[in-house]
């Protein structure tokens, strides 16, 4: 009967809503057959006894339907090369790249994921946890940007970097790191950025006579707005590195604000108008002295 009532529901209101409110009132978790219960209770999204709180089951959404935009990916580069690597890139605790593995590597035995991130303390911990599960096929280095580059410890080539919630400039070394690997896809959900309004704000004075600095004359502004042209310099810059770029939304904003995914394809287009656009744009708002991270 509840199944049918949301049913009928989703036909009139906000279907992620009544999802939840639905699997509240039954306590049916959005877990998959597949899925590594122990995993889940690991990373501290099932509790002890197996049940999620509305927050983990917030969380778990989110990964889920951003595994749903990387699933096909990892099976396009399967059917090209056999065995997809995927880095991903400030990894944090690695809720990403466990769920990956999980869902993805474990049931076709064969791809690798490395986990990148600078605190050791982590590296250690999902290095503990990788073992503890007999997820042989993933790898953590405690590296950072640069050296993650050009350490030996990664392949010459990455097929797909992702970088889930990284903030502030952790997004632009995950591109910077892809451009280097020549990464056939890249799938970022950034988070704060907090460099660009930093450079907006010290230049806010001689912008004054830009028309165009109203967008961010209001420090609640310069924040939003840094925020936003960031992302269109990170769009900027991978199609001016020959990447066909979408953005779209990750999950419902109700589950977060932080919540733009841009998804980028390796296509070898032109590069030309990107370019001379990001330039423009940098120069106009007063951002020159960041051209090289947007390069």
């Amino acid at each position: 009967m509840c199944g049918g009532i949301l049913h009928r529901c989703k036909k009139y209101y906000h279907v992620s809503l009544f999802e939840d409110l639905f699997l509240i009132v039954t306590n049916i978790p959005e877990i998959r057959p597949e899925q590594s219960v122990e995993l889940l209770k690991e990373l501290h999204i099932l509790t002890r006894d197996g049940k999620l709180n509305q927050d983990s089951r917030r969380k778990l959404k989110q990964v889920y339907h951003l595994y749903q935009f990387i699933e096909p990916l990892l099976l396009e580069v399967m059917e090209e090369n056999g065995n997809p690597i995927l880095a991903d890139h400030g990894a944090g605790k690695s809720y990403l790249g466990f769920i990956l593995y999980d869902l993805f590597m474990k049931q076709h035995a064969f791809g690798h994921v490395y986990g990148i991130e600078t605190r050791q303390e982590l590296v250690e911990r999902s290095r503990a946890l990788a073992a503890r599960l007999g997820f042989e096929r993933m790898t953590f280095l405690n590296l950072s940007v640069e050296e993650s580059i050009t350490s030996p410890q990664l392949p010459e080539e990455i097929d797909i970097v992702t970088a889930l919630h990284a903030c502030n400039t952790a997004t632009d070394d995950a591109i910077k790191f892809g451009l280097q690997k020549q990464a056939k896809f890249l799938v970022l959900v950034p988070c704060c950025q907090a460099e660009v309004a930093a450079v907006l704000r010290k230049h806010k004075g001689q912008a004054l006579k830009n028309p165009l600095s109203e967008l961010w004359r209001h420090p609640i502004h310069t924040r939003e707005f840094g925020s936003q042209i960031t992302n269109v310099l990170r769009c900027l810059q991978l199609e001016a590195h020959g990447y066909q770029v979408t953005v779209t939304e990750l999950v419902g904003w109700e589950h977060s604000m932080k919540n733009e995914l841009i998804v980028a394809r390796y296509k070898n287009l032109p590069r030309q108008k990107a370019a001379e656009r990001l330039d423009m744009i940098l120069a106009e708002v007063g951002l020159e002295e960041l051209r090289e991270r947007f390069a």
